[in-house]
């Protein structure tokens, strides 16, 4: 009896713990790079809300994906591995059918070089075999073209950041 006591001493704290309902991601700069920013990703009826703001960029569109590892120490961000696609996916566009659930499409930077994101992903999860907590967001150089695989020839990554829990609102 002892025992299971204190299995469930052990365990009750994690089983009480509340769901995470908010991450962020602190973007940095890969070698050679000057971008930055920060992206928040809210749990909301229909998937997460992500919001954020890229800084840095040169005009026009960028690839913007979630990559299956949090590790950004590599000069070029490629220690974050390919995107995240946990049901093995194609890669494709935010609103196909199928897709990379690392799939997030592009952001747009105005003439200063700023990119400001706000819309909900619906494949994008905070909990369960697919959250992203604790991977990889990668701005790239180039657009993505929604269509060659697996990657969307967005090109090198420009910034990196790891998505952890952050306190809710």
């Amino acid at each position: 009896m002892r025992l299971a006591a204190a299995v469930f001493a052990l365990a009750a704290p994690a089983a009480l713990a509340a769901p995470v309902t908010k991450a962020v991601a602190s973007l940095v700069p890969t070698k050679d790079s000057n971008v930055t920013g920060s992206v928040s990703l809210t749990k909301v009826t229909g998937g997460v809300r992500v919001a954020g703001r890229v800084a840095g960029l040169t005009p026009g569109l960028h690839g913007f994906h979630i990559h299956e590892y949090g590790d950004c120490t590599s000069p070029d961000g490629s220690a974050a591995g390919s995107h995240f696609n946990p049901s093995g996916a194609p890669h494709a566009g935010p609103g196909a059918g199928m897709r990379h659930a690392g799939d997030l499409g592009n952001v747009e930077a105005n003439a200063e070089g700023v990119a400001s994101i706000d819309y909900v992903d619906a494949l994008a999860s905070l909990e369960g075999e697919a959250s992203i907590l604790g991977r990889g967001v990668i701005v790239h150089v180039g657009p993505d073209d929604f269509k060659t695989q697996p990657t969307g020839n967005a090109g090198g990554r420009l910034a990196c950041g790891v998505i952890g829990v952050a306190k809710a609102e």
